[in-house]
């Protein structure tokens, strides 16, 4: 990894964090340090689950509860029992809260309005496009991606929104039975593997492989939800099961793609797969590919952690 790209993302975090104010304890004047401020704004009117809330901004549960425990001690927010679950709490605003709330989101939208107003128009345009790529490859940097159960909740969530966009894309609709998808244990050790990708603690891609005779792999079930497309995400799952493969002794992968699919053939071809016969009967197949896979050195984070 080239040094002089860490040393930029250390100096730019060193600017932004002053820039914003988020190293003192009145954010937006409001009397209160940024972590504060931005939790409740995350609550918003309809409030949310704590559960929920740790998830979405990465914060550690005892840091989590001093937090609400502040903004309760301000009269702002009350947390209550879950109506969907009695173990799990929801953090609500009060009415002071929900005022709070409306002071803080006009506050932000005049100190965006200010940065912006203080640069020539033309660094402004520099300046939104800017932000708009950071945020974008922020949110990739985000994304873990692990192996799991093919029986789990998550897993079988992606499968079922999987199978959804193949019935509305597919000109003559979609049955997994007919398509040969088999049990989901096929995706699990020693014969097979399954991946998810998750982006702020939600299940939002799945990419599984399967033993398909002698020393060869067949991939499955490669889905990217559509919000989190754009990321990297896919590039990453194949890269990954190509590593996962060699473990599992194949050295060679093959998979089938509807025509309609042009952005899967796109990546399959991106990645060295070469389009061969028909090796199934799977009836929504038009295009049957294939690569020959050696382990790699280097292998990705997601590698390593599974």
């Amino acid at each position: 990894m080239d040094e002089t790209h860490v040393s930029q993302v250390r100096s730019f975090n060193r600017h932004v964090t002053r820039r914003i104010g988020a190293l003192g304890g009145d954010y937006l004047g409001r009397g209160r340090p940024l972590a504060e401020s931005r939790l409740l704004f995350e609550i918003g009117a309809g409030g949310a689950d704590v559960r929920e809330l740790r998830e979405r901004l990465a914060l550690d549960s005892g840091y989590l509860s001093r937090l609400l425990r502040a903004l309760e001690a301000d009269g702002l927010v009350a947390c209550v029992q879950s109506a969907d679950d009695r173990r799990a709490r929801r953090a609500m605003l009060t009415r002071k809260g929900v005022r709070e709330h409306g002071v803080l989101d006009r506050r932000s939208q005049a100190f965006a309005r200010s940065l912006l107003g203080s640069l020539l128009p033309a660094q402004r345009g520099r300046l939104v496009a800017a932000m708009a790529e950071v945020e974008r490859c922020l949110r990739a940097s985000s994304v873990e991606i692990d192996v799991e159960d093919p029986c789990n909740t998550d897993a079988a969530a992606c499968f079922d929104a999987y199978f959804r966009e193949l019935a509305a894309r597919f000109d003559r609709g979609f049955d997994p039975v007919q398509a040969g998808a088999g049990s989901v244990t096929e995706y699990a050790p020693p014969h097979g593997v399954l991946l998810l990708a998750r982006l702020d603690g939600q299940a939002v891609g799945c990419a599984a492989l399967r033993a398909s005779g002698r020393g060869i792999g067949e991939i499955k079930r490669m889905w990217v939800a559509a919000h989190a497309r754009g990321l990297g995400i896919a590039q990453r799952m194949i890269e990954a099961l190509e590593q996962h493969a060699t473990g599992l002794g194949f050295h060679r992968l093959r998979l089938d793609t509807h025509h309609a699919l042009t952005e899967a053939r796109a990546l399959y071809v991106r990645n060295g797969y070469r389009e061969i016969e028909r090796y199934n009967d799977n009836p929504y197949a038009d295009h049957w590919f294939e690569k020959r896979v050696v382990r790699r050195s280097g292998a990705r984070r997601e590698v390593a952690r599974t």
